[in-house]
């Protein structure tokens, strides 16, 4: 979610009056100049986001965004593009043939024709997927359903067109006829992504929208660092609930029979806390 200041930057880059971001977020005049004028100290989380998803609905300022969703690749893949002749493209034109053309020891993803690079990940974010992938896949095995769980690097054809790839860092699929021999054909039916710096704006923003709108039933945000999980519940809710590392967390496409206590998974990877263990790099 942008700052106040932010948002006032951007309308000032995007030439917006008050009145037009009025007219196009629905958002009361009087509203808006209140939470611009700082006069509202504590604005209500969905006036922001109206006025969020305006100040990014253009294409200058979709380009802009897209540059600061985490550690962007700029410029040409590190590859021969099978023929060995390099593609000259920019971010926004490639497909899922520049995707797979991409050498194996090197992780993308696809979003939009966009290609994000990531980065190896840290230790605490392995920690807290390897443990959230064991409650998961321990409920689904005791309890024979038709779900499965994977964990990254598992690729996602998320809007099954050519323009988009991308690796949650935990996923569960609860349609067979999903779950093809390279990629899930479509949205998961449950997504987690674990925050770091380099990524924190892509997946908070980037993806939450990406997901929301293929059809992803429900989206963990884990933010190792503030010790915060975001749960959005898109198929009854908008906003997200907020649940801190000592709560228990119902999944709600499991209706809530399955509760997550991350005040044991927090007791667990405590030690990666300790200042003598604190991971290097930001990691994935």
């Amino acid at each position: 979610m942008m700052t106040i200041e932010e948002m006032k930057q951007r309308k000032a880059r995007l030439g917006i009056t008050n009145e037009e971001l009025a007219r196009r977020s629905g958002v009361p005049l009087g509203t808006v100049q209140k939470v611009l004028g700082g006069t509202t100290r504590s604005p209500r989380y969905e006036t922001l986001r109206k006025l969020e998803e305006v100040l990014a609905d253009t294409k200058e300022q979709r380009s802009y965004t897209y540059s600061h969703y985490g550690t962007m690749m700029v410029g040409q893949p590190p590859a021969a593009y099978g023929n060995g002749k390099p593609i000259e493209k920019r971010q926004g034109e490639y497909t899922l043939e520049d995707y797979y053309a991409l050498p194996e020891d090197c992780r993308y993803e696809l979003i939009d024709g966009v290609l994000f690079e990531m980065n190896s990940p840290a230790t605490v974010h392995q920690a807290l997927i390897g443990l959230l992938h064991l409650e998961f896949a321990q409920f689904v095995r005791e309890n024979k359903g038709p779900c499965k769980v994977f964990l990254s690097p598992f690729d996602v054809r998320l809007d099954m067109d050519d323009r988009t790839m991308v690796e949650p860092d935990l996923l569960v699929i609860c349609s067979r006829d999903r779950i093809g021999p390279k990629y899930c054909k479509g949205a998961p039916d449950l997504a987690v992504e674990v925050l770091s710096p380099s990524t924190k704006l892509k997946d908070m923003k980037l993806k939450t929208r990406k997901y929301k709108n293929a059809g992803v039933r429900e989206y963990w945000i884990v933010d190792p660092d503030t010790r915060v999980i975001l749960v959005y519940d898109f198929e009854k809710e908008e906003f997200p609930v907020i649940y801190g590392f000592d709560d228990k967390i119902p999944v709600q496409i499991w209706e809530g029979k399955l509760e997550v206590d991350f005040a044991r998974i927090s007791e667990e990877i405590a030690y990666l806390y300790e200042e003598s263990n604190l991971p290097e790099g930001d990691g994935e």
